[in-house]
């Protein structure tokens, strides 16, 4: 049973996440996962891959079941009434699931049809004019270019007029120039058709451009939560991000006078400093002889992530298939 608090509180957000756990046998994908988002603001989950961020949004849209915890979306609770939250959400994958045999406007048909969407044309044409392809209405979404797709993708997570829209690594295998145009497209979203958003991604820039907060998540668990600059105060000042093959000396290095604070974590070396034109000097003191590389880091998303994680996003060399795929699939287009 919610308390008349509890409820009033699910009702001030878009969606509340309260100690969300997912099992896939013994693997623990998604552990005690917590967070809110605002209505109308733009929410972004930020982890490597395999971090758990594709799973949140399963769970969030109903293509999967927690094995426990609570989420409500649109103040809906996805467990008791998974057919309600379908009915205010639109989703738009990291793959493109448009049917390149139809047309632009078959494909919005296609969507208004299986969410019993009314005066659908009239909202589509108004869709496809503001995302400036309107003139391609009736071409073949097979002779779209990889941008273009992507404007019809967002066009059909809008059609029923959602309350909150899923991008589920929507950038991941584009070019520099159609991501920009696509963040361009989701700040219009968010503010023109006045959309909450729950973004996932793993580049570090495109959190930073476009969330107004962002939820760390690595290994399955939210690390912190914050606006972009929040996050960035975390690291406090300039770090030298050191990886040594031997044991190091933390405490002298504690002692030098423009040192803030020293973190290990494994091989990891991270050393705060105070100002950073103190780098060099303090490069000088260290026995670099058991420093295998090091750079420096300014106060930004991927210095808060090393910080709050021990790690790099990008840390290890392992294969993005997904990113992979999609470059091959746009490639391969006629």
């Amino acid at each position: 049973m919610i308390s008349a608090g509890w409820r009033s509180e699910i009702l001030e957000y878009s969606i509340k996440v309260k100690n969300l756990v997912k099992n896939y046998g013994d693997v623990k994908a998604l552990d005690d996962v917590s967070f809110d988002v605002r209505k109308g603001e733009i929410f972004g989950l930020l982890g490597p891959n395999g971090a758990g961020k594709t799973t949140t949004i399963k769970v969030l849209t109903t293509l999967t079941e927690q094995t426990s915890g609570t989420a409500f979306v649109g103040g809906v609770d996805v467990l008791k009434d998974p057919t309600k939250v379908k009915s205010k959400i639109g989703w738009i994958s990291a793959d493109i699931i448009l049917d390149e045999d139809l047309t632009a406007m078959e494909n919005l048909h296609l969507q208004a049809r299986l969410q019993n969407t009314k005066d659908w044309r009239k909202k589509a044409e108004t869709l496809l004019k503001t995302f400036g392809i309107l003139d391609a209405a009736n071409k073949r979404i097979g002779k779209f270019s990889t941008g273009m797709r992507k404007k019809v993708e967002i066009a059909m997570s809008l059609i029923s007029d959602p309350e909150i829209i899923f991008m589920d690594e929507p950038t991941i295998g584009l070019d520099v120039a159609t991501r920009q145009m696509l963040w361009d497209l989701i700040r219009d979203v968010n503010k023109n058709h006045g959309k909450t958003i729950l973004l996932t991604t793993h580049y570090m820039e495109e959190a930073d451009s476009l969330a107004d907060r962002i939820a760390i998540i690595d290994k399955g668990k939210i690390v912190a939560i914050g606006t972009p600059s929040e996050l960035k105060n975390k690291v406090g000042g300039t770090v030298i991000d050191m990886e040594v093959s031997a044991e190091f000396d933390k405490k002298s290095v504690e002692k030098m006078k423009n040192v803030k604070k020293v973190d290990i974590k494994n091989n990891h070396v991270m050393i705060t400093l105070r100002n950073e034109n103190d780098a060099v000097e303090i490069l000088r003191r260290i026995d670099l002889k058991k420093v295998t590389s090091f750079k420096l880091i300014k106060p930004s998303l991927d210095a808060a992530f090393i910080k709050l994680t021990g790690s790099s996003i990008n840390q290890d060399n392992d294969t993005d298939y997904r990113k992979l795929y999609s470059i091959i699939r746009n490639n391969t287009r006629g």
